[in-house]
């Protein structure tokens, strides 16, 4: 995968034989090109693909070996890259801010020894809405957790809250921030409107409700457990149509860790006492949702 600041094209491609200390080479030259030309290669591509059967086939991968008893969670930073997410009161880009609480999530996990934790990003890079989801779908990941951090007009607003998905939003805040967040593709250069085909079928999968309904399970933990020591929004648990949370097979939150046009709040989830309480609720959450797997046979 290659990390760019703008949208490029590829102006030539060749391959070099052995040399030396060197293998077979693809070398690429790619240079700047306007975002039109981009979306236009893109929607040109698109055109040669296989049907919708034989393009959704690389998501369908062999299960991976799993490391003994060990579920697997996907933990995914928001944003990054040229998305820089929302700058609140304290000048601290989102990506930035969330990326410092997903890692502690995965420490926290991981000194659990009871779980193999993997992030969709551990550095300053994008990847597209949909490709955070297929991560966790190639990972054949058991959970998987989207933390942002807010933001709104009103300074008064803070607290945490945890999204699941649904078609239709709980309130006009849920819906909101559903439109924000699925924009990111937008800023990022790619263009919405022209998604791969085999996101049709991954909406008529949703209707195996059973994924939703352990979402919610593991969304009412979690927000319990935040509520010991974690500022929360009003109505803390909330429904939004996010695309982030569509991989059909994956439970699936977004956790809004605090708002960042609040003063206060934008310090506690960007300080290290703040990053800790929130990764100590995600694992005593996830701890309770598994075990409640365990009881159910899963």
């Amino acid at each position: 995968m290659l990390d760019l600041k703008g949208p490029a094209t590829v102006a030539n491609s060749f391959t070099l034989p052995p040399n030396g200390q060197y293998s077979h080479r693809l070398v690429l030259d790619i240079e700047p090109t306007s975002r039109d030309t981009f979306l236009a290669g893109v929607q040109s591509s698109k055109s040669e693909r296989p049907t919708v059967e034989t393009a959704s086939v690389p998501d369908v991968t062999a299960p991976r070996k799993r490391i003994a008893g060990k579920r697997i969670v996907v933990i995914d930073p928001g944003h990054g890259g040229p998305d820089p997410g929302n700058l609140g009161v304290i000048g601290v880009h989102e990506k930035i801010v969330v990326l410092e609480i997903a890692r502690a999530i995965r420490d926290e996990l991981n000194k659990t020894g009871r779980y193999e934790v993997h992030m969709t990003r551990d550095r300053d890079i994008f990847h597209p809405v949909r490709e955070r989801f297929r991560i966790a779908r190639r990972l054949h990941a058991d959970l998987f957790i989207s933390v942002h951090a807010d933001s709104i007009k009103n300074s008064n607003v803070s607290g945490a809250s945890v999204y699941n998905l649904s078609e239709t939003a709980s309130d006009r805040e849920a819906a909101r921030l559903a439109a924000r967040e699925n924009k990111s593709d937008v800023i990022a250069g790619v263009n919405l409107d022209t998604a791969d085909d085999d996101v049709s079928s991954i909406l008529i999968e949703l209707a195996q409700r059973e994924t939703m309904n352990f979402s919610a399970q593991y969304a009412n933990i979690l927000v319990q457990e935040l509520g010991r020591d974690v500022p929360l929004l009003q109505r803390t648990h909330r429904f939004a149509n996010l695309g982030v949370l569509k991989a059909p097979d994956v439970p699936s939150v977004l956790l809004e860790a605090g708002y960042l046009t609040n003063k206060k709040n934008a310090n506690f989830i960007n300080s290290s006492d703040g990053r800790k309480k929130i990764a100590q609720a995600v694992r005593r959450a996830t701890d309770r949702y598994f075990q409640q797997m365990v009881a159910l046979g899963r």
